[in-house]
């Protein structure tokens, strides 16, 4: 399993149920995550995948449906990182 973490400096205040969704329609998603500091508005987002998901793939759904839903109609901010890591240990 690995995970994908990425920063927001900040995080996009709008409905992002919509990111995890499109994310989950890609077999092999595990889980996803949107965490918010609300004091300063920055974020992460965090995703569990099995190994043989291929992260390109995950972002091409999203862009799908950003696409469909006009997301890309304003300027949004994108995430100040992002990292890709192996899980060792789960609990």
């Amino acid at each position: 399993m690995f995970a994908r973490i990425a920063v927001w400096e900040p995080m996009p205040d709008d409905e992002r149920q919509w990111v995890i969704d499109a994310a989950k329609t890609v077999p092999g998603v595990l889980h996803a995550y949107h965490l918010v500091d609300p004091a300063t508005g920055d974020g992460l987002s965090i995703s569990f995948f099995e190994d043989d998901v291929d992260v390109a793939q995950v972002k091409a759904a999203i862009a799908e449906k950003a696409l469909q839903i006009g997301w890309n109609d304003v300027p949004r901010p994108a995430p100040s990182s992002e990292t890709i890591y192996r899980v060792l240990r789960s609990g």
